[in-house]
């Protein structure tokens, strides 16, 4: 499943947050001071909702509630190809040593969790009346957003060529949608440029997470 369709009369107000990087206690004092109802809102994420920070599991439990959604992040491609048995040290490297340091219960439970995000979407796809937003962890590569059409599934969740090109100075609109949303390289501030919102903010990293109303 690389597309997923929601369709945002179904819910009060809906925001979308960056990367998590298991910055769970962030995220809930965030949700909390503005007044997020789990009963009527809904919450989108960028992905990468693992790894660097000290709450990677209190991040994946956010896929039991009704009330999150999220698209799949190059950590999380990462984990699932070292359970495989790929790549294990990569992972590690780039922040998976805690799944590692697990025992027991802990790690069965984190490995479920885990394994779950393989069915998470690349591309989320809302719907709000008039308006297209589409949201993707790294990057939509083609000029021209369509519903299911067919993609570079590795430069969606890995690749940093437009927003590099934006960084250079040239202009990054992708037609077809409203707006569209990244996460995946943490910047200091959101960037917007035409209809494209960078919105990794490396809360992990000491900085802050962004989180932004879309309804």
């Amino acid at each position: 499943m690389h597309y997923h369709y929601l369709n945002g009369e179904n819910w009060d107000r809906i925001w979308i947050v960056g990367d998590l990087h298991g910055c769970r206690r962030e995220l809930d004092a965030l949700l909390l001071r503005h007044q997020f109802n789990p009963q009527q809102d809904l919450l989108l994420c960028t992905g990468d909702l693992i790894d660097r920070g000290e709450e990677s599991a209190g991040c994946l439990a956010l896929l039991d509630e009704p009330w999150f959604r999220c698209v799949r992040g190059n950590h999380e491609e990462m984990a699932l190809s070292a359970l495989q048995g790929h790549d294990v040290a990569l992972w590690q490297m780039n922040g998976g040593d805690w799944f590692w340091q697990l025992r027991g219960a802990a790690m069965i439970s984190a490995r479920h969790a885990l394994l779950r995000c393989r069915e998470l979407p690349l591309i989320l796809h809302l719907q709000l009346e008039q308006r297209i937003i589409v949201v993707a962890h790294a990057d939509y590569p083609s000029a021209r957003y369509g519903w299911e059409k067919p993609l570079n599934w590795q430069d969606v969740v890995w690749s940093r060529r437009r927003l590099q090109a934006i960084e250079s100075g040239q202009r990054g609109a992708i037609e077809g949608a409203d707006a569209f949303y990244f996460g995946h390289t943490p910047l200091q501030q959101p960037l917007e440029v035409d209809n494209l919102h960078y919105i990794d903010t490396g809360a992990v990293f000491g900085n802050h997470l962004t989180l932004i109303q879309l309804q």
